[in-house]
């Protein structure tokens, strides 16, 4: 059964069912008690940290689940996005610029004002040490609410999406890898007196990894000896791991079923894909950045191994400077602060089409040489927009289609979205036995042959 709150005059739904109330409720109420917590300093009277913790979370969890459900598990198969033009919170309306002003503000004070989040950090002490062994600091109470979310809006988002097998294991990857490589794994590194490794991210987009004193840190924090191998991993990953899967499955096998950034994008940020400016314009600036960050993080790398050759005698404090200024620049303001601030400004993947150099190479792979393509059957194509419009990166995937031509775009994450809205199975994702400039050649082959055709 359909909404019966939607119609040409009112085209939002709004909350129609008394379970939609209480699970929104039931969110609203641990939300407030964990503001009650932090502004008394992590405690709340009556009721130890832990409780409390577990009561917010269990109230925010409960409620998410139980109005995704309700919301979803009605309506007839298919994807629906109802009135997704007409609210404010994601049609760049008064609460969407709120709520882009308050993330944003979020992580302003996240990266330069931990203080305070004193409260807050106390809060998370007790899950900190039972799955760390040490205190909480801003990073495990961000990372903590960054994975809550994931599993949340990944739940929402598979029901949403749940007659697609290929958007169900997505999800469930991205679940899987935010929830244990970058969140349970970490901790217990910790716990075991190791450095705190995250095996999901590696050199570019984890510049440590790779910097002459992020590998000393990763040698001396190691009390097994276990260092070397995740420098190991680190460099097998970014020179051997990245060029071949890539060629095998694409950008997708990162940038949509790893990437912790991505599952973010792809679960939180679902609800604002359809923001992602298509411009012609918009597409030459997302070139430009996105490969500058490459060639600063490239540079900056080479510069800080060749100052640690010579022990500063060449170069001096400038290869520190290039190093802080990346960080600052790219690691803070950047993908933190306007990454993820932006979502319901300029849509979900701000961060990965015009910054991450992680992105930027696989996508030179994946436009260079890669079996992977999107495949378009143009004679079936009714131009409806729905694949563009739905691109959170930005391509105007109908232009391709109307001519029947392959989607291979160096910024194309494989999400699939496209190929799931479309009415008429026009899209497919493929990982075809011909490389990109093969593929290409025959497709024009076959434009010059009808040509002929026609004018014969």
């Amino acid at each position: 059964m359909q909404n019966p709150s939607l119609s040409i005059a009112n085209p939002a739904p709004t909350l129609t069912t008394a379970k939609q109330k209480a699970a929104l409720a039931a969110v609203a109420l641990g939300i407030l008690l964990i503001l009650i917590a932090w502004s008394g300093g992590g405690t709340v009277p009556g009721m130890q940290p832990a409780v409390v913790l577990a009561v917010a979370v269990a109230l925010i969890s409960a409620g998410s689940v139980v109005y995704a459900r309700d919301l979803y598990l009605h309506l007839p198969k298919g994807i629906h996005n109802n009135g997704v033009f007409f609210k404010s919170l994601s049609s760049r309306g008064i609460a969407g610029w709120m709520l882009g002003v308050a993330i944003t503000g979020f992580y302003v004070v996240l990266y330069w004002f931990p203080a305070y989040f004193g409260g807050l950090i106390k809060l998370f002490d007790p899950l900190s040490m039972a799955l760390r062994g040490r205190a909480a600091d801003q990073w495990f109470v961000y990372g903590s609410f960054y994975t809550l979310s994931v599993l949340l809006m990944g739940y929402k988002f598979a029901l949403k999406y749940r007659h697609n097998r290929y958007q169900l294991l997505r999800t469930a990857s991205v679940v899987f890898f935010q929830l244990g490589f970058a969140f349970l794994i970490p901790a217990y590194m910790l716990l075991m007196n190791e450095p705190e490794y995250y095996f999901s991210y590696f050199w570019p987009l984890k510049t440590d990894s790779l910097k002459p004193d992020g590998i000393d840190w990763i040698v001396r924090s190691s009390s097994h000896g276990l260092g070397l191998y995740f420098i190991g991993f680190s460099i097998l990953m970014a020179f051997v791991g990245v060029p071949i899967l890539t060629y095998f499955f694409g950008k997708r096998w990162y940038c949509s079923w790893v990437c912790g950034c991505g599952g973010l994008a792809e679960t939180t940020g679902d609800a604002f894909r359809h923001l992602s400016d298509k411009s012609l314009k918009s597409w030459k600036i997302e070139r430009w950045m996105v490969h500058s960050v490459l060639v600063f993080v490239t540079v900056m790398t080479a510069l800080l191994w060749i100052n640690s050759a010579y022990q500063g005698a060449v170069l001096g404090r400038l290869s520190m400077g290039f190093s802080k200024t990346y960080a600052f620049l790219i690691g803070a303001v950047f993908s933190g602060v306007v990454g993820t601030g932006f979502y319901p400004i300029m849509g979900s993947r701000v961060w990965c089409r015009f910054g991450c150099p992680q992105a930027a190479i696989l996508g030179i792979f994946q436009r260079k040489k890669s079996k992977f393509r999107i495949t378009s059957n143009g004679s079936q194509c009714i131009s409806c927009g729905n694949c563009s419009t739905y691109c959170e990166m930005g391509i105007d995937v109908r232009s391709y289609a109307q001519k029947g031509q392959d989607i291979v775009r160096a910024s194309c994450v494989g999400c699939g979205i496209c190929a799931a809205v479309c009415p008429r199975g026009v899209l497919r994702l493929e990982n075809g036995d011909l490389d990109i400039d093969e593929r290409a050649e025959q497709l024009r082959a076959v434009h010059v042959k009808k040509g002929n055709e026609s004018a014969g």
